[in-house]
């Protein structure tokens, strides 16, 4: 029974308990909290907790959002905050602020420097954790990601703690283990926005499974909650394009643009335009990402890895190869950006140098169809069959329709690539053997190597060997942490 006199808090008041929180505010919620720490600011332009809490809340919306524009005014409130009550001073608020709002950016070492800098001098406050994890997670240093999630677990469980663990468990390959999280930070998730966040993670990773039934049946109840959550829209037009609903799939592609003008979602959807034949809408697609993406970068925003993986499969390998490699350089050393330079490498006519990112983006744990597909064709024009087979197969059982482009292409590729051969692998037996094709009982037609794949642009003449003692990039080796290189990438 509520006391006599209550009366239901307002927007403001409910966006800064959420903060408190770890929870999601409403977007609704949000601008009433901007509105009104303006108008408390103009009056009071040295109360530094306040031009923090602005500062947060700019950085939410942006990244709920799209509007990059709120990362300038984010930035400008926190340095504001800073100039009040400097860090080395005790504003933990505003470095918590400058840390939310690198990682939003894609600056994830600088996110690191912030987070680590709270945890030195307040080891107990929790907000630091979630910060550290993402940038951690972006450095592609998963060990340190994985202590993080569960010192922030044991300081502040909940919904947000374990929604967090699940896409860290999912990471290590976890895959039941992140489910499970994932249910039960639905369950225990405070706001609507905050439980249509956990339902839309939880479809995502019944998406990665190949599940894309179970996937709608998460997103559905999100989008009844929060309707045009955009991250559920996206999933949900995943999942429908996987199930041949192909109408219904863009038309939500389109809902998730118009709520969150995403440059990856303008990939997906362009790509699913090219798989229909409907090659100037996907063109469409395209420019909107490339627009989009400038237009994010002026405002801070690192956009490299999708413009990259744009420019792989659809525009000019070299450029993509290039920005990896500034991203590699820069400590970027995620499964994604590495599986992205590998990609990047292959389509630009360097597979060799190509393979030991792949391995090292399949071989940290995370379970990616796409992963594995890029991995597996590139071993596929290596010569590599029996592994070529192996992981095209694995990018099939993991999600038969991981991608309206690729998932035909890595059906084809696995029937070109046949049966293995007969007495098994050579790296098994330690020899030679002479492979057949099976074709019927009794047959003895010798077997012929699987043809490379076609639409690969083909490796141009390198240059004459450099004389002894002159700089080379090198290829680091199977198994080991690439070296950033610093040449120019392959020429046409």
């Amino acid at each position: 029974m509520k006391p006599r006199g209550w009366s239901k808090p307002g927007a403001v008041a409910r966006a800064v308990s959420a903060a408190h929180a770890g929870a999601q505010a409403s977007l609704p919620e949000l601008a009433a909290l901007i509105v009104d720490r303006e108008k408390w600011l103009r009056a009071h332009p040295r109360d530094d907790a306040s031009w923090a809490e602005l500062g947060g809340a700019y950085v939410e919306r942006g990244a709920r959002s799209g509007d990059t524009a709120s990362y300038v005014r984010a930035e400008k409130a926190l340095k504001r905050s800073l100039a009040v009550l400097p860090a080395g001073k005790g504003n933990v608020d505003a470095q918590l602020g400058m840390g939310a709002l690198t990682n939003a950016r894609g600056d994830f070492r600088a996110a690191r420097k912030w987070g680590e800098a709270v945890r030195n001098h307040a080891p107990r406050r929790w907000q630091a954790y979630p910060v550290l994890i993402d940038a951690y997670s972006g450095l592609g240093d998963y060990v340190s990601a994985g202590r993080a999630m569960e010192r922030l677990r044991a300081l502040r469980p909940g919904a947000p703690a374990l929604s967090r663990a699940a896409l860290v468990y999912r990471d290590k390959g976890w895959r039941e283990d992140a489910s499970a999280l994932a249910h039960d930070a639905v369950a225990l998730a405070a706001t609507p926005a905050e439980k249509a966040a956990c339902l839309a993670r939880l479809g995502d990773l019944a998406w990665e499974r190949g599940e894309p039934a179970e996937a709608i049946a998460s997103y559905e109840p999100a989008l009844r909650l929060v309707p045009g959550h955009a991250p559920s829209l996206a999933g949900r037009a995943r999942a429908l394009a996987a199930l041949g609903r192909t109408d219904e799939a863009l038309r939500d592609y389109g809902a998730a643009m118009e709520a969150l003008p995403s440059p990856q979602y303008a990939l997906e959807a362009g790509e699913l335009y090219e798989s229909l034949g409907l090659d100037g809408d996907a063109r469409t697609q395209y420019e909107v990402l490339r627009v989009r993406a400038m237009e994010a970068g002026t405002h801070g925003v690192n956009g490299a890895l999708v413009v990259a993986r744009y420019e792989a499969d659809h525009g000019n390998p070299e450029a993509a190869v290039k920005a990896l490699r500034a991203e590699w350089a820069k400590g970027h050393r995620s499964v994604h950006v590495a599986d992205a330079l590998g990609w990047a490498l292959y389509r630009a006519g360097e597979p060799e140098e190509a393979l030991p990112y792949a391995r090292r983006a399949t071989e940290q744990g995370l379970r990616s169809a796409l992963f594995a597909y890029h991995r597996g064709q590139i071993e596929r024009e290596l010569g590599k069959w029996g592994p070529a087979r192996r992981h095209i197969a694995e990018a099939l059982r993991i999600n038969p329709d991981f991608s309206p482009l690729l998932a035909p292409k890595a059906r084809r590729a696995l029937a070109a690539l046949g049966e293995p051969p007969d007495g098994g692998p050579k790296d098994v037996y330690g020899e030679e053997r002479e492979p057949r094709q099976r074709s019927g009982a009794g047959s003895s037609r010798v077997w012929s190597p699987p043809p490379r794949d076609p639409e690969r642009r083909q490796p141009q003449p390198r240059e004459p060997r450099r004389p002894e003692g002159t700089a080379s990039p090198s290829t680091p080796p199977p198994g080991t942490a690439p070296t950033p290189s610093t040449s120019p990438p392959p020429g046409r």
